[in-house]
């Protein structure tokens, strides 16, 4: 019985195809019924404008990179063009300060003395206010070659390759090396 059902259910399918897919085929082939098109072009329509806000959002969005490019380009160019400046206004005073020295009509060896010892603390609150600090290495002191100079090695009592004397301080502006100490070092025994 069940075969008999299922034979009638294949008959009406395949009576119903053939005029299903003329249905389908005249609707592709035939022009689109005057309802469906407004559809399309609304679609058509929506699509463009989205494409045209996502053309302005990029141009606006390239735009605003390349501005932070140049204000970037510029901060840089001006980093470099002032950087010394709190150093300049550091030094001011001390140049001052010799000015003011020569300017005296009767000095005295004291005044001399006390004007360069002025003029010295100037300095150093200017060097200390710029992170530029001295290198000073001791008597004894392991010779290092990242801060130090060795421009001659004797033969001495201390420990080899430890600094023997200090021949000219040298100076680091923060972590960088301005000048190496040049010292003398002790030989290996």
């Amino acid at each position: 019985m069940q075969d008999q059902e299922n034979k009638e259910v294949l008959d009406q399918q395949s009576g119903e195809a053939p005029a299903a897919d003329a249905a389908a085929g005249a609707s592709t082939q035939a022009p689109a019924a005057p309802g469906a098109e407004p559809g399309l072009e609304e679609q058509l329509s929506a699509t463009e404008a989205k494409l045209a806000d996502m053309h302005d959002a990029y141009m606006r969005a390239k735009a605003e990179a390349d501005n932070i490019r140049r204000r970037a380009q510029e901060d840089v160019s001006k980093a470099h063009k002032f950087a010394i400046e709190s150093f300049a206004e550091a030094m001011v005073p001390v140049r001052d300060s010799l000015e003011m020295a020569i300017k005296v009509e009767a000095p005295t060896v004291e005044s001399i003395k006390e004007g360069v010892e002025m003029t010295l603390k100037q300095l150093t609150s200017a060097f200390e206010k710029n992170r530029l600090v001295e290198v000073m290495p001791q008597p004894g002191d392991k010779l290092d070659p990242n801060k130090h100079q060795a421009v001659a090695v004797v033969p001495s009592e201390q420990e080899a390759n430890t600094v023997v004397a200090v021949l000219q301080k040298g100076y680091m502006i923060a972590d960088r090396l301005l000048r190496p100490a040049i010292v003398t070092a002790a030989a290996p025994k």
